[in-house]
């Protein structure tokens, strides 16, 4: 009882330790499963035992025989399931060749190269070799957001690196089941046929499985079927119910299957797919918190000893400095993607739990079975888990600055709200070339923004949904536009340090539109116009347009317009070389003009003065 007390104390510790110096909760997790485990045994325990023994050994452990493997698959299975569910194909229309060839090209260069190197290095057999390689084609989502949230990217970069770590999870877990199978069925006459049929198996189960209970489990909850204190349960049973039974017709295909499911579920146009999220999402941050302490804590000091030499430093280098970058480069051939794009991409490639989590099932069977070089598979995995995570999680902002990825200005803009002024405000800053995010609880808006092709978000504001949203990096500006003053504000409260650095705009109220002496300085575009004029305004002349400022006096004279018609809102000041300027009404008329600027409004056309 006090170990496993002490695993969830421990594992939500380091979550919170990761959060509050923001850094990836892998290291802390890995370093106290280290502690509680190899270590302790060594030199903190007088009788060489372990703080906390994963496997029932005759006298002392938590999960009996294979109990902890049974585990560890159950507890991917919802890791990966949750992953699925954040990917939206909307995300990935500029990206996706790319993104593709990563995860396909990328995924086959890594493969042959890593063990091409593993095998001279170490001298491992190739079979070993091979699965090694296949375990480090990963890279993991749980890893790259904590490293790349507080890095302002271009939003391509970040779906990249974001989408790639999902996607690769299942493919590296499916290459390691291949190779598993070669080892395991040996030498023979129907060596390579039976492993690639239990291969072809895996993939058909998996993808068929997934996609058929995905728009069951979606069907069922839009006829309410399933009542809604048990939607949350009842999800997690179907995750854990599709992933055992594709395991029973294709050993393996489970997390293909449930990877599948969750992307099926995540593009649906369900109602309830945010409760489900933000549940998967808890759920996942416990179990990957037990599993990581788990795992490093099941690592004897002599499987560390193993890989304790020179041979390792080479190993680490060539996967990081020559394997990457080469499956990177191969992969972005001819894509839109500059050099120094390719560059931060190619070193961002932490890998997570998929690969320590699978390392560690594999190797322990293998090792079981006598197979020459299987002590190394779990050492050697957890090394490049560790060493990645540590290098990029301590170099990836400098690095970013470096190959001048970094974003010194964020101009892309956080809309709250989707309403009809929002969504007229977001198509214009879109042909404007500037990143426009919509989010809105209310799924009709987000349904009508979406078919005009802006980027919308089903989102509530007092989550914390956005603030792990790594492709919201470049965002710089915020604007609320809702038509509730308490939901403005709060957001202006919460997000402005986030996403409005540069600034952050609210619409006035009502009391203080009547209140000629309550001007906010986050009030936005008018002193004389709240939500309900704004809308009035976009309903009777849904257009926005230009009008040439021959200088500052024609500027104030057009500005006294706006002010004295409730049918002209001023926007934008929008600058010779297109950059546009969001209007305060705190400083109306205090914009630097000079000649050529256009002043950007709603409403009916001025006339020419």
């Amino acid at each position: 009882m006090l170990e496993l007390a002490g695993i969830i104390i421990a594992g939500i510790l380091a979550q919170w330790i990761a959060w509050r110096f923001k850094i990836p909760a892998i290291l802390p997790l890995i370093l106290i499963g280290l502690l509680v485990g190899p270590v302790a045994s060594e030199f903190l325990s007088e009788d060489g035992t372990k703080w906390i023994e994963p496997i029932w050994n005759g006298k002392e452990g938590l999960f009996p025989g294979d109990s902890l493997f049974y585990f560890v698959s159950l507890s991917i299975s919802i890791i990966l399931f949750e992953g699925g569910l954040t990917l939206k194909t909307s995300e990935i229309k500029n990206v996706g060749p790319v993104i593709t060839k990563l995860i396909t090209l990328g995924s086959l260069v890594t493969f042959f190269t890593a063990a091409i190197t593993v095998h001279y290095v170490f001298n491992l057999n190739w079979e070993i070799s091979f699965l090694f390689s296949a375990l480090i084609i990963v890279t993991g989502p749980t890893v790259i957001t904590p490293i790349l949230r507080h890095i302002p990217l271009k939003k391509d970069v970040s779906a990249i690196l974001k989408w790639e770590g999902i996607l690769i999870d299942p493919i590296g877990a499916l290459v390691a089941v291949l190779v598993f199978e070669f080892i395991s069925v040996g030498y023979g006459g129907e060596f390579t046929k039976t492993a690639f049929i239990e291969f072809g198996k895996i993939v058909l189960f998996g993808s068929s499985f997934g996609f058929t209970f995905a728009h069951a489990l979606n069907f069922s909850i839009n006829k309410k079927w399933i009542p809604h204190y048990l939607l949350n349960v009842f999800a997690l049973a179907a995750v854990l119910g599709v992933f055992v039974l594709s395991d029973s017709f294709a050993h393996e295909s489970g997390l293909l299957a449930v990877v599948v499911m969750g992307m099926v579920l995540g593009n649906s146009k369900s109602a309830y797919l945010k409760e489900l999220l933000y549940f998967k999402e808890s759920l996942s941050i416990l179990l990957i918190s037990i599993l990581f302490i788990l795992l490093a804590a099941n690592i004897n000091i002599e499987d560390l000893l193993l890989i304790y030499n020179w041979k390792t430093a080479i190993l680490f280098a060539l996967v990081v400095f020559v394997i990457r970058p080469l499956a990177v480069f191969l992969s972005a051939r001819k894509s839109s993607l500059k050099l120094n794009e390719k560059l931060f991409i190619s070193w961002v490639g932490p890998r997570g739990i998929v690969a320590a989590g699978i390392a560690s099932l594999f190797g322990s069977k293998l090792v079981k079975a006598g197979v020459e070089g299987a002590e190394y598979i779990t050492p050697l995995v957890f090394m490049i888990v560790l060493g990645t995570v540590l290098l990029n999680a301590t170099t990836a902002r400098l690095f970013a600055k470096i190959a001048g990825v970094f974003l010194k200005k964020s101009e892309g803009i956080l809309i709250v709200g989707a309403s009809k002024i929002s969504r007229l405000i977001a198509s214009y800053l879109e042909k404007n070339d500037r990143h426009v995010v919509l989010i809105d609880s209310n799924h009709v808006n987000i349904e009508k923004a979406q078919k005009l092709g802006l980027e919308a978000l089903n989102t509530n504001i007092y989550s914390d949904a956005l603030t792990d949203n790594i492709e919201l990096n470049d965002i710089g500006y915020l604007m609320a536009l809702t038509g509730n003053p308490d939901i403005n504000k709060y957001a202006i409260n919460k997000f402005s340090k986030q996403f409005g650095e540069n600034g952050a705009f609210r619409l006035v109220t009502e009391e203080e539109m009547n209140d000629p002496t309550s001007n906010p300085k986050e009030g936005l575009f008018s002193h004389t116009n709240d939500f309900e004029l704004l809308t009035r305004t976009a309903k009777k002349y849904p257009a926005i347009h230009e009008i040439e400022i021959k200088d500052e006096v024609h500027f104030r004279k057009l500005i006294e317009i706006t002010i004295n018609d409730k049918d002209i809102i001023p926007l934008f000041v929008k600058d010779t070389n297109g950059e546009l300027e969001i209007i305060s009404s705190y400083s109306l008329e205090n914009h630097k003009i000079e000649k050529g600027y256009q002043l950007v409004y709603l409403g009916k056309p001025i006339e020419l003065i």
